[in-house]
């Protein structure tokens, strides 16, 4: 499965030169959507017929999918980390309302475990008070679960770190360079030189500009990764704690509450877009 882009020019939003793979982001975010649905069925087919061990590998081949999406997200962000950070032409509003640097909060997949589990032990307490288990969620031992909690408080001081060191760099957009910049582009439209970008004196200063705003967009791909990094890693980490039988079922939750949010957030913004014309 290679859906990398495929040529160092292209973008998220622009046609590649290269006939192999995906042009946009979009389109290769589409066309994962389309597996990951077909690895929820694979997933609850799964969960109904088979065993500990014939759940192990189709577990790590949903681990390695979401793997070859965050490296191809990654190559697509060395392209244009601007559009990663703000997916609107492949996510929903409601998606991006609730969206932590480029994705979901690590510490949201705790959420989804207990939310799953606690559902899950609710509709089995009859078998668990005969001494029956069905090998899901609601099956979690207590040193799982030990070993779920501290996962959590390092993944929520992980998180943090990574928060306040992007709250810290959003603060340099402020910084002596950007002020010293925008004040000398407005003095000059303000004394009628006719600032245009490519005119005169003009390109000296559209350099200055473009050279300050690169230097940010780098340290934002360095953000970007290190979120992705922390997203990946607590859900390998949450999966190694489980079972194989109980890896299926947090996977299939995991796919079932993406692609329904994305689903609905979709529909909204077409009647909200219908309804404007």
């Amino acid at each position: 499965m290679s859906i990398l882009p495929r040529s160092s020019g292209a973008s998220t939003g622009t046609k590649q030169k290269s006939k192999s793979g995906p042009t946009t982001f979009k389109t290769f975010f589409e066309c994962w959507l389309v597996e990951q649905n077909q690895h929820l069925q694979d997933l609850v087919a799964i969960s109904q017929t088979s065993t500990e061990e014939q759940s192990w590998c189709p577990v790590q081949k949903v681990l390695d999918y979401y793997e070859h999406y965050y490296k191809a997200k990654d190559e697509w962000s060395k392209q244009d980390v601007l559009a990663m950070l703000s997916p609107s032409s492949w996510t929903s509003t409601f998606e991006a309302a609730f969206l932590w640097i480029g994705g979901w909060r690590p510490t949201m997949a705790f959420h989804l475990l207990y939310s799953k589990s606690g559902i899950q032990l609710e509709n089995q307490l009859y078998h668990l008070i005969h001494g029956l288990g069905k090998g899901d969620l609601g099956d979690l031992s207590p040193s799982q679960l030990v070993r779920i909690d501290k996962l959590q408080a390092k993944t929520v001081k992980e998180e943090k770190n990574i928060s306040e060191k992007m709250a810290k760099y959003e603060g340099t957009l402020a910084d002596s360079c950007m002020v010293k910049l925008t004040h000398m582009v407005s003095e000059m439209m303000r004394r009628g030189d006719g600032y245009e970008e490519g005119v005169g004196v003009e390109v000296e200063v559209e350099v200055e500009v473009e050279l300050a705003m690169e230097l940010k967009k780098e340290r934002l791909k360095e953000m970007l990764r290190r979120a992705d990094d922390l997203r990946l890693k607590t859900l390998k980490a949450l999966i190694d704690i489980m079972t194989p039988s109980q890896g299926v079922h947090y996977l299939i939750a995991a796919a079932e509450l993406h692609l329904r949010i994305h689903e609905w957030g979709k529909v909204r913004d077409g009647k909200r877009l219908s309804s404007l014309t």
